[in-house]
């Protein structure tokens, strides 16, 4: 088949067009992107459950912490009254009968020692009745293999409830994986502690873990949409995302249960999941949101909770007449002035006293997270009095609408109506959002999906995911099958950049036995992670957008016979980058045709194919399903393998 580009510019690309979406679901930030190596470190965990409108939790401080060693003859106990912060009110209470009692942490799975990698141990104590010293180590089957000990004289500064801070450094004298954490008194005695914290020395800027944190920025997306997601709404008000709750001191930060860990919950599980204890510390709070946005070079955007809780699971909302209401409202102005304010605004200040005194540059806010208009929940009345509001008090932001949990039901098309009658207004929107997590057939049939969409309103297409399968604790749900039908459906948006302004693919991370939704871009465990098929497929396109989309020739032809295309120019580097998938089991032949005066020189490929539709990645093979590179003199006939995505670069 032939297939002739053409230098006509049908549409300008924006910079920045691939970007990232974030949410912590599968255990992505706790447990994931933070660097955190403890669980319930402020004794503040509680369990979940019951089902849609019908939630409930129960206080559960002792989880993932017990006496150590076996057979210990002390206790410990969770308990409040005098506490280290009135955010986090309760602390551990451990008493040690004798010498070298103390307590272990789970540890997720245990903890994964790197040789000769330092850990940075935080915690803060109130002695009671001691006077000796804190031992902290790492133990597995019976050997000590990181130790430190810190004389309970050697605290630094002390709160007015007599909690005093301390720190210490552990340095692994071997790699070990599911090792034990201990925290133990050298002597008999009662000691209060709370706040228990263990970071590797790697951690990207002290907060990030580095193997995921390399996996972002090696995509260099264009922007992070975040925290989530249905986090953001929670499945009531009282367990929504508050940002101002996560910009204290991370012992002040208030814990709270993670909306996912009542995903799946029904009648034969008795409205309880395996993650009934899945929380939130709030440690990746939006102070390191901005910061991660900055060290990846990623553009933020916040998504703002308009006082609806999930719509799947609640009827929770305030009334838009409620001074409530307004306390959102003003939560989204706060937030702006947070980011992009002065050391002499109120937010700004704050900013600034936690270690980021320029702003952070702003430019962008999702206004609800798959919000759609009913009589009750009246989403469009939500979105207009935020517009006004932000719009008074910063008039170049631009707005992200929702347009629900899809993109088939007349919930969808009303949302689109309410946009295009505000056409008119300048600036009421920037682009609308769009979901979609469909079998990757419906991808590959909707690859036109945008060609008839009015130009008058944008689109970000901000969760979407080919789902071969789907279900709790899945990678192999990942297939190459799905990578390749977003490949092609993404050829569409590429040729629709004049509508489709943003694009991100969901859900971001996903850990190892702890994942609630299949598949996800990156998966990982304790020791290490890899990428799915998806993520090459983005960081194939993240890496290879160009400035403006030229038009072609037979590609509705290619089509039909199973080979989905588009064509850019990149004026930077005056190439023309062919992005090509052959979703087909048989290797295709295809002469390309620059249009008259362009000759095609040296042509680069990246090819990302794999050994048959159900092929995966893995933490035993990261590389089942690859990109090769390679070149070739010039241009002319491309043998595509079967089940290929091939992204040409030609001089």
């Amino acid at each position: 088949m032939k297939i002739r580009i053409g230098a006509e510019e049908r549409a300008q690309i924006r910079e920045g067009m691939i970007g990232l979406f974030f949410e912590d679901i599968n255990y992505g930030a706790d447990g994931g992107l933070y660097a955190e190596l403890l669980e319930n470190r402020s004794f503040e965990f509680c369990r979940a459950g019951g089902g849609a409108r019908d939630y409930w939790t129960e206080y559960d401080g002792g989880y993932a912490w017990s006496l150590w060693p076996q057979g210990a003859r002390g206790s410990v106990r969770f308990v409040t009254g005098s506490p280290h912060t009135e955010e986090n009110p309760h602390y551990m209470r451990l008493t040690a009968k004798n010498p070298g009692e103390g307590v272990q942490n789970k540890a997720y799975d245990g903890l994964y020692l790197k040789k000769d990698m330092e850990y940075r141990l935080t915690f803060w104590a109130r002695c009671v009745d001691f006077e000796g010293g804190f031992v902290a180590a790492a133990v597995k089957d019976g050997r000590v293999l990181a130790r430190t000990e810190i004389p309970a004289s050697r605290g630094r500064e002390e709160t007015d409830s007599h909690f005093r801070r301390y720190d210490g450094v552990l340095r692994a004298e071997e790699q070990a994986e599911g090792a034990v954490f201990t925290l133990c008194l050298s002597e008999p005695g009662t000691v209060e502690f709370d706040y228990i914290s263990l970071f590797p020395a790697d951690a990207v800027a002290g907060i990030f873990r580095k193997d995921l944190f390399d996996m972002l920025k090696d995509l260099r997306p264009g922007f992070l949409r975040f925290p989530g997601g249905c986090v953001v709404e929670g499945n009531t008000l009282a367990n929504r995302y508050r940002f101002k709750d996560s910009l204290k001191p991370l012992w002040a930060r208030r814990n709270n249960w993670n909306r996912w860990a009542v995903h799946g919950n029904c009648e034969e599980n008795g409205f309880e999941s395996p993650y009934s204890h899945y929380n939130q510390t709030l440690g990746l709070g939006y102070y390191e949101y901005f910061l991660l946005c900055e060290l990846i070079g990623a553009r933020p955007l916040p998504v703002l909770n308009v006082g609806l809780a999930c719509q799947y699971q609640s009827h929770e909302m305030v009334g838009t007449d409620s001074p409530a209401f307004e306390e959102y409202v003003q939560d989204a102005l706060d937030l702006i002035e947070f980011a992009n304010g002065g050391e002499d605004t109120r937010w700004g200040a704050v900013r600034a006293r936690m270690g980021h005194r320029e702003p952070f540059g702003l430019t962008m806010l999702g206004v609800g997270n798959e919000q759609w208009q009913t009589s009750e929940s009246n989403f469009f009345e939500r979105y207009e009095r935020f517009e006004r509001a932000i719009h008074a008090y910063a008039p170049d932001i631009r707005l992200i609408g929702s347009a629900g949990p899809d993109v088939t039901s007349e919930r969808y098309r009303t949302a689109w109506d309410f946009y295009h009658a505000h056409e008119a207004q300048e600036n009421f929107v920037y682009a609308v959002d769009e979901h979609y997590y469909v079998k990757p057939q419906w991808l590959y049939e909707h690859v036109d999906f945008y060609d008839d969409y009015s130009r008058g309103v944008k689109v970000f297409s901000g969760e979407y995911a080919a789902h071969p399968a789907s279900g709790f604790n899945m990678p192999q749900a990942n297939t190459l099958e799905g990578a390749l039908a977003e490949a092609a459906f993404l050829t569409g948006v590429e040729r629709n950049a004049d509508v489709v302004v943003l694009a991100s693919y969901a859900p971001l991370f996903a850990r190892l036995g702890y994942t609630q939704w299949s598949p996800d871009m990156i998966w990982f465990d304790g020791a290490g992670c890899y990428g799915s098929p998806s993520y090459y497929v983005q960081k194939l396109y993240s890496l290879n957008m160009g400035d403006a989309v030229l038009s072609m020739e037979g590609a509705g032809e290619a089509r039909g016979e199973g080979i989905y295309c588009s064509a850019s120019l990149s004026k930077r580097d005056d190439e023309i980058i062919v992005k090509i998938v052959n979703s087909g089991e048989e290797e295709k032949r295809v002469e390309l045709e620059l249009w008259e005066g362009r000759r095609g020189g040296n042509v680069r490929f990246f090819l990302l194919t794999g050994p048959g539709r159900e092929a995966v990645n893995s933490l035993a093979n990261p590389e089942n399903v690859a990109v090769r590179e390679g070149s070739f003199a010039s241009l002319g006939e491309i043998l595509l393998p079967p089940l290929s995505f091939a992204v040409l670069r030609i001089d």
